[in-house]
């Protein structure tokens, strides 16, 4: 008879429990079935041991089944797409709306901050009225009206990762690959999806810091979606320095809005939106290949049809039906703001992202603890980038903060996590490397 601890003593021995033992064990993990020491002891014995590519993709399925699996009947391709999380990545807010206009229908179940990381639901949730939360059957009729959806996971989807997850958190078990792989994957599959495209960051703004762990996460994340039947393919990014040049909820989603409208377009977010977004059309079969997508999703955000998209989304998770137009006059603004003033002339030739995340969280626009409400207002804005020349005296960024003491220990913060030096460096590429 299977049982939590026959299983845990299978990994600890170097052995391989079989599909069923995982299925028991993540159907354990959803009923309660599996104790919080067993689960901390099953974390703990596939980090130090791993699961292998077989284990991977069975232990992915049975945390997959373990809730409810969404099935679509669209005349189109479900697509989504995932990123591992950095600093000022408001992606999805561009790509899933672009997705949509092109012909794909998008039920996008993303998540909150994490750690340093600003999280898509808490960017939406700075639109005023905007609904993450939806039924079933909310998320259903908008995707067959809208194409679109960005929401947060019901209680039924996944559940036993969300256990394991929590067990992780306090067990020092987040960095298993092979735990990282199933959690990410689950909850994606779970949607239905025929194709998704991963978006792996990697630097100091990113939970993969070499380029080493960031490839070992993509080809796991890539085997295991595939070996459970889902068409993916992954890009290894570049998270050396923030990807938009502001940090925190209403900042990035105004950088969205004036990307998407065109009112003053951010470059980086433009390519890596083109980029993923191809490579999901290429998967979907809506475009020849990975270049012919990424041109039909230049198209859709330069036409103004993902913004058309985009408002539409918002409209129908109950922010404002004039956001498009409006967006300015929409969104909160902080009370405080403060320059960070270069301390010398030079160049930029490294920066903290890491310490720009806790900038952020310190300021109140990330969670220290969980249930902590986020301050969609505050963040950081007009950040430099890497070989930018500064001069002494002009800013490095604008601290957007509640206080006056929190805007000074934000500067600080921000005048830490940058390193100046006398000759340029070369900003590194967007793309570094596809793995499929």
């Amino acid at each position: 008879m299977t049982d939590a601890r026959a299983i845990i003593a299978t990994l600890r021995d170097g052995g391989q429990p079989s599909v069923a033992d995982l299925r028991w064990f993540a159907d354990g993990l959803a009923s309660g079935a599996v104790s919080d020491a067993q689960a901390g002891a099953f974390a703990m014995v596939v980090l130090l041991k791993g699961l292998g590519e077989g284990g991977r993709v069975a232990l992915t399925q049975a945390m997959r089944d373990s809730g409810r699996v969404l099935e679509w009947d669209m005349p189109g391709p479900v697509l989504d797409k995932h990123s591992t999380g950095g600093i000022g990545d408001c992606v999805s807010l561009l790509l899933a709306p672009a997705l949509a206009a092109c012909g794909a229908y998008v039920p996008m179940i993303s998540g909150r901050g994490l750690g340093h990381t600003g999280g898509t639901l808490d960017k939406l949730e700075a639109i005023p009225g905007f609904r993450t939360g939806l039924s079933e059957a909310q998320l259903r009729r908008q995707i067959a009206e809208t194409r679109c959806a960005i929401v947060s996971a019901s209680g039924d989807i996944a559940p036993a990762d969300r256990r394991l997850y929590a067990i992780r958190d306090v067990t020092s078990t987040v960095e298993s690959i092979d735990l990282i792989t199933a959690s990410i994957l689950s909850k994606k599959l779970a949607a239905g999806l025929e194709a998704l495209v991963l978006d792996v960051k990697v630097g100091s703004g990113a939970f993969m810091k070499t380029m080493d762990r960031a490839e070992a996460l993509a080809r796991a994340l890539v085997k295991t979606a595939q070996g459970a039947g889902c068409m993916t393919t992954a890009l290894i990014t570049d998270m050396s320095q923030p990807l938009a040049t502001a940090a925190g909820n209403a900042l990035e989603v105004i950088e969205v809005m004036e990307t998407l409208t065109g009112t003053s377009v951010n470059a980086a977010l433009w390519d890596i939106t083109a980029a993923l977004g191809g490579e999901a059309l290429a998967l979907g079969g809506l475009a020849a290949d990975a270049a012919d997508g990424a041109a039909r999703i230049e198209q859709a955000l330069h036409s103004g049809a993902a913004a058309e998209v985009f408002g539409r989304m918002v409209a129908a998770q109950g922010g404002p039906a004039d956001f498009v137009d409006r967006w300015p006059d929409r969104l909160p603004a902080a009370p405080v703001t403060r320059e960070v003033p270069s301390p010398r002339d030079g160049f930029v030739t490294a920066i903290d992202g890491f310490a720009l995340g806790q900038a952020v969280v310190h300021l109140g626009g990330g969670r220290l603890r969980e249930g902590d409400r986020v301050n969609p207002s505050v963040g950081l804005s007009d950040l430099a980038g890497l070989g930018e020349e500064m001069h002494r005296g002009v800013p490095l960024a604008m601290v957007h903060a509640a206080s006056v003491s929190e805007a000074e220990a934000a500067v600080r913060s921000v005048l830490a996590a940058y390193e100046l030096g006398a000759q340029a460096v070369a900003e590194p590429p967007l793309v570094l490397k596809r793995i499929a």
